[in-house]
């Protein structure tokens, strides 16, 4: 009888699971966007902290980490792949400890190549997720983004 449970419990989880589920959309998601932009040699993660230090200005790594969720080993790793290439630059901070950083001028003009590739893997992505699953994702965000959920 407790192997039937412990079965049970495992098929529920292989079907219900929400994290799992959405790992899996990710990978899915993500090679979508990473197609779409490697002709340029960048991946969609990579723009998201373009597009963050263009909003920016001056993005200072702990607001770029919280505005996009990330932990500061893979911002500092990122950064440093982007800073190789030529895409950012660090700006002088009176913190020595802080690295502040700015998209370059490469980096702006890879911007401006990137968008129409992102917007076509947009539309891709939000034809494949069905109508309306875009705007509850942007509503579960801001939900998420006001503490709504524990970490």
């Amino acid at each position: 009888m407790i192997a039937e449970q412990l079965q049970g419990m495992i098929d529920q989880v292989a079907r219900e699971c929400v994290a799992g589920r959405l790992r899996m959309l990710n990978r899915v998601i993500t090679n979508i966007y990473d197609d779409a932009l490697r002709s340029l040699d960048l991946k969609v993660s990579q723009m998201s902290i373009l597009v963050a230090a263009a909003k920016m200005g001056t993005a200072r790594p702990i607001e770029v980490c919280e505005h996009l969720h990330l932990d500061v080993s893979t911002l500092s790793r990122n950064v440093e792949r982007m800073k190789a290439r030529g895409w950012l630059e660090v700006v002088p901070d009176e913190d020595g400890r802080s690295q502040p950083f700015r998209l370059t001028r490469q980096g702006r003009k890879l911007l401006e190549k990137a968008v129409p590739a992102w917007s076509e893997a947009q539309q891709q992505v939000k034809k494949a997720l069905g109508d309306g699953f875009a705007e509850q994702l942007n509503q579960a965000m801001k939900r998420v983004s006001k503490g709504a959920v524990g970490s």
